[in-house]
């Protein structure tokens, strides 16, 4: 599968700067969560999403059987191993230890992300070691 260019990830990511913090919510300079802040820059990378976001819980300790988030981007994502992730990839964070991964952000640099956070919205911040050992999968987004 064809990859998206890195460049118009980043530049879509960094779009979304400023967003406020709004949970389930995908609207540029409206609200999002970090699902929707990825599903926006889908839309604008790749086209219409694929199939509806049903409703999810914000509980970054839940445990279960399934990697939902891991599991639904698979589905259209290449996806790379987490030691290679690279700038424009979509990176899922394990928030607690032994949760499912929970929390999505965009590599934009070496080290930096970008990512919907509660309380700050869309920010773009170091990708420090505490962020870094948290990433359980990565993607690319295919090209359109």
């Amino acid at each position: 599968m064809k990859t998206a260019d890195p460049a118009r990830v980043i530049t879509a990511a960094r779009s979304w700067l400023g967003t406020p913090y709004h949970d389930q919510a995908s609207l540029r300079a409206v609200g999002c969560d970090c699902l929707g802040l990825a599903r926006g820059i889908w839309r604008e990378v790749v086209g219409p999403e694929p199939f509806p976001i049903p409703p999810y819980s914000r509980d970054w300790g839940e445990t279960g059987p399934r990697e939902v988030l891991a599991d639904g981007a698979r589905r259209m994502m290449p996806e790379l191993d987490p030691s290679d992730a690279r700038p424009g990839a979509l990176v899922l964070f394990r928030m607690v230890p032994r949760a499912i991964a929970k929390h999505v952000g965009i590599l934009t640099g070496p080290d930096t992300f970008l990512h919907a956070y509660e309380r700050l919205g869309v920010i773009e911040e170091p990708l420090t070691p505490a962020w870094r050992r948290r990433i359980a999968f990565a993607f690319l987004f295919p090209a359109r």
